[in-house]
């Protein structure tokens, strides 16, 4: 264990982005938000950031490569230049839980490269949730926000800030660092995990219990009528989806630059209209299939396929930012699924 004083916090962000770029999430006229770090920048006392830390490997727009076609050749530049290590520091518990979700779709074969090399080139240095907020309900899949995954994890208490390794990328991120940190025991931090999990018990959503979902059988769900009056206000904006951190979906389009076609690929939302469209139609024609898709993805879909792992980690998002309050906690709470005895 070692730790630092937050009055020398710069010191640490400065040796970091010495060797390679560091985001930070900073306060913004929206909200919180990872910037790359430069000199001055002061951490976000936020607990979460508008937008999850997904956006580093799997970005919102992304070109994949361009492509030429004459009459004699047709050529392919790759676009790719994801090739510097960085850093990102400040990552919650419920977002780095969300990497682990991501990379059981895009590293399982066959396996996204893009994601992938962004992936090998991250590190990953999560903080620990002093005061979770009332729309938090990671601990229903099992993440504890004191002790958070990642690289490393960081702890802050009164005036210092206390970091550990978990992986090789992290124990290299510490090493480089030795010059501004300085060795301690963990006594300190398990005083402040004891004083988080004291709490977690007390928030208003601890109870939500996501089990029973994937216990009962799969119609059971499918065919609940509560998913017609709980779509009826969904005006298919799509937020719920930009703003989680475990989103996967996309979209591949073309793009005629004149001189070559350039192909990309950006995030789509299974609440669009369009979503998965094909030559004969859409699959899901009423707003309700679509909401039920989002929801039963997250919920049974996924975890069915993944040994019971959710799709989701409690980040609060949705219920912060729909702009009907919809959310996958009022979704559990109105499917009232019965628990198995």
């Amino acid at each position: 264990m070692y730790k630092i004083s937050l009055n020398d916090l710069d010191k640490l962000f400065e040796a970091i982005s010495k060797n390679e770029s560091l985001y930070i999430p900073v306060d913004s006229v929206n909200g919180a938000e990872f910037k790359k770090y430069e000199e001055g920048m002061k951490l976000s006392s936020a607990l979460n950031t508008n937008r999850s830390a997904k956006d580093f490997f799997f970005p919102q727009t992304e070109s994949m490569f361009d492509f030429k076609v004459s009459d004699k050749s047709f050529d392919i530049i790759d676009k790719r230049r994801e090739c510097e290590d960085f850093v990102i520091f400040g990552v919650r518990a419920c977002d780095a839980r969300s990497f682990t979700i991501l990379d059981k779709v895009f590293l399982s074969d066959p396996v996204d490269t893009y994601y992938q090399n962004r992936r090998s080139h991250g590190t990953i240095v999560s903080v620990a949730c002093g005061r979770p907020e009332e729309t938090c309900f990671c601990q229903s899949f099992g993440i504890n926000p004191a002790k958070p995954e990642g690289d490393a994890s960081a702890w802050i208490c009164a005036d210092e800030l206390f970091i550990t390794a978990n992986t090789p990328k992290g124990e290299k991120l510490i090493e480089s660092l030795s010059f501004v940190l300085s060795e301690c025991s963990d006594d300190t931090v398990n005083q402040v995990i004891t004083a988080i999990e004291t709490i977690l018990p007390k928030l208003p959503l601890a109870k939500v219990n996501f089990e029973n979902m994937k216990s009962t059988e799969l119609l059971e769900h499918f065919n609940n009528e509560k998913w017609g009056e709980l779509s009826e206000a969904c005006i298919g904006c799509g937020t719920c989806t930009f703003v989680c951190p475990t989103c996967q979906c996309y979209d591949i389009r073309e793009f005629d630059a004149g001189n070559s076609i350039k192909k990309f690929r950006c995030w789509d939302s299974c609440m669009y209209s369009d979503f998965t469209k094909m030559a004969h139609g859409n699959p899901r024609t009423s707003q309700k299939e679509r909401f039920r898709q989002r929801f039963m993805h997250k919920l049974v879909y996924f975890p069915d396929n993944n040994n019971g792992e959710f799709g989701c980690v409690g980040c609060g998002r949705c219920l912060a930012k729909c702009p009907i309050s919809m959310n996958i906690v009022k979704v559990e709470k109105a499917l009232e699924v019965p628990a198995n005895e």
